[in-house]
């Protein structure tokens, strides 16, 4: 009922061949007619100059941010505490590039304009994630974007967007995709998560970004034989699900409006921003989670697995995401199936 219905790999490879030219050739090393022309309209979809296709986000942003504390010389970089490169990636800005982390804000929060112009080091970079998952996918105003990039800008760094979810935050700002990467000097796009694809991220940047971007990408280990399944995979993705955006919004939207009004659940952000939300709910962890268990062996509905801890510790929370499943499934549906759970 959450994101897009779980496909076997074979269901997946099948789909792809059915939209695949018999007369295409794999490429060589990411060179490919078809490669460069994907990578083109994804560039002019963000409004930069060039980009290049990547099998990871990770290999994007860590490369995104050598470069621009490269040519800064500059090792610091500044981003929100939730950031990804923070929690989830092991600290590999640090390890493999000797990067330094600034954070700003707090956790629990988005980063504000003040918080920006509060910092007192000298930058090589400035990170912003749009939207800021790990606290419900929550996404500052206009305004205050605008305010806090530039005052990212006036202590000379160079911006870069973490745009995971770039086009799932978009339908919120009601402006262009361009528009929103123009606050920034460098742009990371993912392509599976509400576009569906099996894997990938496009760089996106001026032309000597990207080519510099290309070079890093060699020395990390990269630059594969070729990336046909997943640029193939990316680029279906893109074409058929992009303009879904606002649909999957205005469907979380209706379903956190409903979960919202049982005992025992809350809802963050109230209303959702994007397609995602956290849903928190208050009881036993162990029962709550055998409950959502049973709930999809007897009704084959799954509504989540596990349940992730809060600071309370009798609150859980789990991420609902809003996917082509949940277009399926009438907003009643879901408030019944949580209400069977938490009940």
């Amino acid at each position: 009922m959450t994101h897009h219905r779980p496909r076997t790999p074979r269901e997946a490879f099948e789909d792809l061949a059915r939209t695949t030219s018999a007369d295409l050739a794999f490429d060589r090393y990411g060179s490919a007619p078809w490669l460069a022309a994907f990578e083109a309209k994804v560039a002019r979809e963000l409004g930069k100059d060039a980009a290049v296709f990547l099998p990871s986000g990770t290999l994007a942003q860590q490369i995104a941010l050598r470069i621009w504390c490269d040519r800064r010389r500059n090792a610091t970089v500044a981003f929100h505490p939730t950031c990804h490169l923070e929690i989830h990636e092991s600290r590999g800005y640090a390890m493999l590039h000797g990067l330094r982390a600034l954070l700003v804000g707090a956790p629990s929060r988005l980063m504000t304009v003040a918080d920006v112009r509060a910092i007192a080091d000298p930058l090589g970079a400035f990170l912003v994630e749009l939207p800021q998952r790990e606290i419900g996918a929550q996404l500052p105003a206009w305004p205050e974007l605008v305010a806090i990039c530039d005052a990212a800008r006036a202590t000379g760094a160079k911006l870069h967007l973490d745009g995971a979810r770039l086009w799932e935050a978009a339908p919120f700002y009601d402006r262009s995709h361009a528009e929103i990467a123009a606050l920034f000097d460098s742009v990371y796009v993912s392509f599976y998560k509400g576009l569906g694809a099996l894997a990938g991220a496009v760089l996106a940047g001026d032309a000597s970004f990207v080519a510099e971007a290309r070079a890093w990408q060699h020395r990390h280990g990269g630059r594969l034989v070729t990336i046909a399944p997943l640029a193939l995979s990316a680029e279906r993705g893109f074409d058929e699900n992009l303009g879904k955006m606002r649909a999957y919004r205005e469907r979380a939207i209706a379903i956190a409006e409903r979960l919202a009004a049982i005992d025992g659940v809350g809802v963050v952000p109230s209303p959702p921003q994007t397609n995602t939300f956290h849903v928190f709910l208050h009881g036993d962890k162990d029962e709550l989670e055998r409950r959502a268990h049973d709930y999809a062996a007897t009704t084959n509905t799954f509504v989540f697995g596990s349940l992730a801890p809060t600071v309370d510790p009798a609150t859980h929370k789990w991420e609902f995401v809003a996917g082509d499943a949940t277009l399926e499934m009438p907003p009643a549906d879901v408030e019944r199936a949580v209400r069977a759970i938490v009940a």
